[in-house]
């Protein structure tokens, strides 16, 4: 096993010096696993905490969708490499000094400032751009209800350990919360972060986030900036057990200059062992979420998930899907908002029964190698592919919360195969060949 600190950083200048040398791109037009990919994450605070995504509201998001999203990257480094700039020219002070910029244009995290307690609500009216304000409390509200309920009921499966929680604020509003629980008897570690950002960004990366940028955009001036507004919740539990998967959410809001919002989010799981009637009771309760609000909503979303799960490199999947959406905007906020607080409300639901059932199955040394095998995938994966983790990285943010969904530890075995027929190889099959559980 290696340390992170010193493997994952390496790991990741590698993969990008090889894309320089051979001309390889990690987000190429087609997967090795025989589907369309599409480069669908939104390059928000949030998704540094965990792996969100973007994309668009009815259907996957086409080839050309590639090439807005890299522009939409492009376009918020160039903005915060010329904000940390100014910041310098300007003198500013110790490290725990707090800028209050006029203008802001990063959505970093160089600006945060530790407090003791949040305030009751990190959305104020008067704060980003113009919008839906009863929109953006109701939904910080039901996600820091829903982060109290999920931190609870893991504490009391883990049977010991507590989270500890981290609080903070930006000079130019919105701030955040973490939860992360270590070194407890059933999850080496488990975080769940809050998130309420405000920011702006130039008109090209609207036009990458949302395919209706271009008509939001029109009648600005050339130069002027969009504010914009998004609020998060995000998780990902790492278990002891290799029998016992690991797994992640994210469940955002995003509001811009103009009147452009939209929806994002989904729920996914990562064993290192397949258990298929685990995988039908997780794909089972999120398919009963989604059938409450709309029937096509689960082939739709957990088609999308596992095309964005894809670590094209090794011509497999991170792991068994979910469900995974972006850009949802397509009918009344209010019918949105109400599945997305079905789908946040039925993590423990569904995750929950698989670990209760599996914490205390026995294992063997060898099975544990795999699950560090295994959790080395899930760095690649975040590291190289999730955007926002790699945005994160480049325009220092605040660390700790970017690289809160590693794993503690993790395994890379050079030229490691299954053995034909074992446990191991029967959950790669279904790594290489994405299927249906429900």
């Amino acid at each position: 096993m290696f340390d992170n600190a010193a493997l994952l950083f390496v790991l990741s200048a590698a993969l990008s010096s090889f894309g320089r040398a051979t001309g390889f791109s990690p987000l190429g037009p087609t997967s090795m696993v025989g589907r369309s990919l599409s480069s669908t994450t939104s390059i928000t605070e949030l998704d540094m905490m965990m792996m969100g995504g973007g994309g668009v509201a009815q259907s996957p998001p086409p080839p050309t969708m590639i090439e807005k999203k890299e522009t939409f990257h492009r376009s918020l480094l160039a903005a915060q490499i010329a904000n940390n700039s100014r910041k310098k020219e300007v003198g500013v002070g110790g490290k725990n000094d707090v800028v209050v910029d006029p203008n802001p244009v990063n959505i970093g995290w160089d600006s945060h400032r530790a407090v003791d307690k949040a305030p009751d609500s990190l959305v104020r009216p008067g704060d980003g751009p113009d919008g839906n304000y009863p929109m953006r409390a109701r939904f910080e509200r039901m996600l820091r209800e829903a982060q109290i309920s999920i931190t609870s009921e893991i504490e009391k499966i883990d049977g010991g350990a507590t989270f500890r929680e981290d609080s903070w604020v930006r000079a130019n509003g919105g701030g955040g919360m973490s939860r992360v629980l270590a070194d407890g008897a059933v999850w080496e570690k488990a975080g769940v972060n809050l998130s309420v950002v405000y920011g702006s960004m130039p008109q090209e990366a609207l036009q990458a986030a949302t395919e209706r940028g271009v008509d939001r955009a029109r009648g600005m001036a050339p130069g002027d900036r969009v504010p914009f507004f998004a609020c998060g919740l995000s998780c990902v539990m790492h278990p002891r057990n290799p029998h016992c998967p690991t797994m992640h959410f994210n469940y955002r809001y995003f509001e811009t200059d103009g009147g452009v919002w939209w929806f994002g989010g989904g729920t996914d799981i990562t064993p290192s062992y397949l258990n298929v009637d685990d995988m039908r009771h997780f794909h089972g309760t999120y398919k009963d979420v989604c059938d409450r609000h709309d029937p096509t909503f689960y082939p739709k979303f957990k088609a999308w998930a596992d095309r964005y799960f894809v670590i094209p490199h090794r011509n497999e999947t991170r792991g068994l899907g979910g469900i995974f959406f972006d850009d949802l905007n397509d009918r009344d906020p209010e019918l949105l908002f109400q599945f997305a607080r079905d789908a946040v409300n039925s993590v423990v639901p569904a995750y929950g029964p698989i670990i209760e059932a599996h914490k205390d199955d026995p294992f063997t040394p060898r099975e544990k190698d795999w699950q560090q095998m295994r959790r080395g995938r899930y760095v690649e994966f975040n590291l190289v592919y999730d955007r926002g983790t790699v945005f994160g990285l480049k325009t220092g943010g605040r660390i700790e919360s970017i690289l809160m969904s590693l794993p503690e530890t993790a395994r890379w075995e050079y030229n490691h195969q299954p053995e034909l027929g074992s446990p191991e190889a029967e959950i790669m099959d279904a790594f290489k060949h994405p299927r249906e559980w429900v």
